[in-house]
C-alpha cells in the first residue's frame, strides 16, 4: 500500500472510530467507554494527518 493511501486510511478509520465514540458518549451507561473510544479515534485522525505532512526523502 502506498504511503499516501495508508495515511488517508488511518485518518478515515480514525474518523469512523471517533464517530462511534461520540455516539457512545450519548448513552449514560457507556459514557466513559465512549470518551475513550472518541479519544482513540481523534488520535488516529491527528496521526494520519501528521503522516500526510511529513517530508519524505
Amino acid at each position: 500500500m502506498k504511503r499516501s493511501r495508508t495515511s488517508w486510511s488511518v485518518t478515515a478509520l480514525g474518523a469512523i472510530v471517533a464517530t462511534l465514540g461520540a455516539l457512545l458518549t450519548k448513552s449514560r451507561m457507556r459514557r466513559r467507554l465512549g470518551s475513550g473510544v472518541l479519544g482513540f479515534g481523534l488520535a488516529h485522525v491527528v496521526l494520519g494527518l501528521l503522516d500526510r505532512m511529513r517530508v519524505r526523502t
